[in-house]
């Protein structure tokens, strides 16, 4: 019998994009695939890191220690207030220094060129480039600079890249959003202001990203917050509280898909 090829689209969404690590956890643990990753932002940073050959327990082990001091290289403004040096060093430890056609699974990175507004997808060249574009939040990251280019967040234009996943080969893509919009009280800097505007503008975009994906995960991460790194582990376990809630819809899409392939050959 035939087996689907599965496709991960994990989206943009700040400190909530760690619940990818539990979505990812459940999905081994119950012998699910995953032959493609696709990511943006965040999801573009935990795609590398489980492509990179980090078992569960290494990611566990990140986003145990993982806090905003890893990345916050404040610069005087211009085009934003931090750097990215640091994340970008990070990144390249904990990816082994790899290119992204060196990973251990196809891995596509989404980030924006802020010049033209265009889709840049990454497949393969420098994984720590790649991922402190797809990271660079505009006004806060400096745009990553490459090939005449100024990256920028991927999450701008595809949030959460489900269309990427289907043309690395995907027959099934699960689509996992984490950046729900919320009523937030903690709007009191220019970080949160940013971070709230671009949410809500990305609102309208995710609807059609669910309807292109077989099944759309939403970990229940509402009253975590994008910037709060202090959390992890709770998020972490929202991931895996969603992916385990809906592992026998998984397992359905997976058997109806094996159905219907049967069905054509007969």
């Amino acid at each position: 019998m035939l087996e689907p090829k599965i496709g991960l689209a994990l989206g943009s969404g700040g400190a909530r994009g760690f619940a990818h690590i539990g979505v990812i956890s459940v999905l081994r643990k119950n012998n699910i695939p995953i032959d493609f990753i696709a990511g943006s932002s965040i999801g573009a940073m935990i795609a590398v890191l489980y492509g990179a050959g980090s078992n569960i327990e290494r990611l566990y082990q990140i986003g145990k220690v993982f806090k905003s001091k890893y990345y916050l290289d404040y610069v005087v403004p211009k085009m934003g207030f931090i750097s990215g040096k640091r994340i970008k060093e990070l990144i390249k430890i904990l990816t082994f220094g790899r290119k992204i056609e060196e990973l251990d699974l196809p891995v596509a990175i989404i980030a924006t060129d802020l010049l033209t507004g265009q889709k840049i997808v990454f497949r393969e060249g420098d994984i720590a480039t790649a991922v402190r574009g797809s990271i660079s939040v505009p006004g806060i990251f400096l745009p990553e600079k490459w090939n005449n280019k100024l990256l920028v967040d991927g999450g701008v234009v595809d949030r959460i890249p489900v269309s990427v996943a289907k043309e690395m080969g995907a027959d099934l893509v699960f689509g996992v959003d984490v950046s729900p919009i919320t009523v937030s009280n903690e709007v009191s800097t220019i970080f949160d202001v940013i971070m709230q505007s671009i949410e809500i503008m990305q609102h309208e975009l995710v609807r059609n990203r669910e309807i292109a994906s077989d099944i759309m995960l939403r970990p229940n991460i509402n009253h975590y917050s994008s910037r709060n790194f202090n959390d992890l582990e709770k998020v972490i376990k929202a991931g895996e509280e969603e992916a385990e809630k809906n592992i026998d819809q998984i397992f359905k899409t997976i058997h109806l898909w094996k159905e219907k392939q049967n069905e054509a050959k007969d």
